[in-house]
């Protein structure tokens, strides 16, 4: 009986409280003028703004918003980004239960706003012990395309592309670093939109689509880190990429003395593509205008200054193509065991490609270690005991994430081959014995390594990669290959 009453009287609560967030939303469009919309698990506040002309902001005023309580809503996280400077658009990601999924998309109408945002925001105590998580967010726009011919051109790419695909905007194609003639057998594609992007790589996924004759890797492209401004001020140490191999540092160091002497304080060479530090920045930004499209031992290089490392944060590329910076789990992955979300894996501290090239700076992981006392108690545990958050391994994750949903452990095949310059690379295949009901079990990346810990390793992030869009679908009651694009 005191059940029955106490479910009747929840009833009403529940429409009360409904009722209460509604008219506290009514209120807040009533305050800003702003329109709001719900449409594809999302709802939309702004986008564009109450008086807003002229095109959205450019990329870099979008902050991603993790860990966000699943009653709080717009009334209250309007008010609150609104302390970092104009909100253009506020996107909250939502439940068909009404609930929202925790997190969001807060774009601003300047970049210096979401940086202030970031600043005073990231672990901000929304409610007692709650604390939400506050980065930069990137729209990936940016396709990663493998085994293309070698001796295809620019040219000839762009204009596949451009017939097969919409919205392109360029095609980045790297030379051979032995044979300028040929390219490197991949090439990036640059479209005008995220979604034309997503689009796009749906409709080369592999097994539906060719290019040439033979079939193309498709991913997502690993996009250009972000530096604010002041930082990049700072920089005086220049990027060089497209030198032939048997150009030496001391061959770079004399052609960046030329045009002016005894500037250049050291030069580290890496395969292709070399770092060239300058004793003052002024002097690296004038060599960077005057050897820019220069020619070095025959080869026409590229200079860029060198974006630095930022040890506080590494990078996390959401499963949508979303890129953000961040220095612990914002957005966390939902699995059987609960109904709350968990997260699965982070990135490996792996090198990065930009445009092909391993990127100017690489992330770096933080160890950290606490002194061992005298007399502490050692307690005897499974490691499937912890959580995933005790695993930096992509590897660990996911024999982890097998063992969580009773599967065999994942097996590892390596294959190697030989490079022009005679070195063995590495790729590894994982095999998922345990998946059989039609989905992909196999997994191997598109990169090839020189340590077989690496390549352990991204064999382990694509499966992971993959796995965890299978476990949202499965989760989401959405049918096997449609995935919702934010």
């Amino acid at each position: 009986m005191n059940e029955e009453n106490s479910a009747a009287t929840s009833e009403p609560d529940k429409m009360r409280g409904g009722n209460q967030k509604a008219s506290a939303l009514l209120a807040l469009l009533d305050k800003t003028g702003y329109n709001m919309i719900q449409e594809n698990g999302q709802r939309k506040f702004g986008g564009p703004p109450p008086g807003w002309e002229g095109p959205p902001p450019p990329r870099g005023c979008e902050v991603f918003v993790g860990k966000i309580p699943r009653n709080i809503y717009e009334d209250e996280l309007v008010p609150l980004f609104e302390r970092a400077g104009r909100i253009y658009e506020l996107r909250l990601m939502m439940e068909f239960s009404g609930e929202n999924r925790g997190f969001a998309f807060v774009m601003y109408t300047t970049k210096e706003d979401a940086q202030l945002a970031i600043k005073i925001l990231n672990n901000y105590e929304i409610r007692p012990g709650r604390f939400i998580g506050v980065c930069i967010s990137l729209d990936n726009c940016r396709l990663f395309i493998g085994a293309i011919p070698r001796e295809k051109k620019k040219e000839e790419i762009l204009k596949e592309m451009k017939r097969i695909t919409e919205g392109v905007v360029d095609v980045i194609v790297c030379p051979d670093a032995t044979d300028r003639t040929k390219n490197r057998g991949f090439a990036f594609v640059e479209y005008e939109s995220h979604r034309a992007a997503a689009m796009a790589r749906r409709r080369l996924l592999p097994g539906t689509f060719q290019l040439w004759g033979r079939a193309v890797q498709v991913d997502w492209a690993c996009p250009e880190k972000e530096v604010d401004a002041e930082t990049m001020r700072r920089v005086k140490v220049l990027y060089v990429r497209n030198l032939m191999i048997s150009t030496t540092e001391d061959t770079i160091k004399a052609e960046f003395n030329k045009f002016k002497p005894r500037v250049v304080e050291r030069v580290k060479k890496l395969r292709d593509y070399a770092f060239v530090h300058f004793y003052n920045r002024e002097d690296a930004v004038a060599a960077m205008s005057v050897m820019n499209g220069k020619c070095i031992d025959g080869a026409s290089i590229e200079v860029t200054l060198a974006k630095p490392v930022n040890k506080e944060s590494t990078w996390k590329q959401h499963l949508n193509g979303h890129v953000s910076p961040c220095s612990e789990n914002l957005m966390e992955i939902p699995s059987r065991e609960d109904s709350h979300q968990k997260s699965v894996g982070k990135p490996a501290s792996l090198s990065l490609s930009l445009n092909g090239q391993h990127s100017p700076s690489s992330p770096e992981l933080e160890w950290y270690s606490y002194p061992f006392l005298p007399g502490v108690k050692l307690i005897p545990i499974s490691m499937y005991s912890l959580k995933s958050s005790y695993f930096s391994s992509a590897v660990m994750r996911l024999d982890y994430f097998c063992y969580k949903n009773n599967w065999l452990p994942p097996e590892y095949y390596l294959y190697s081959t030989t490079s022009q310059d005679g070195k063995i690379h590495l790729v590894c295949k994982v095999l998922i014995p345990s998946i059989a009901d039609g989905s992909q079990s196999c997994f191997m990346s598109h990169k090839l390594c020189t340590t077989l810990e690496d390549a352990r390793e991204l064999a382990a992030q694509m499966a992971l990669l993959h796995l965890v869009i299978l476990k949202r679908q499965q989760y989401s009651n959405l049918p096997l290959g449609v995935t919702r694009i934010f």
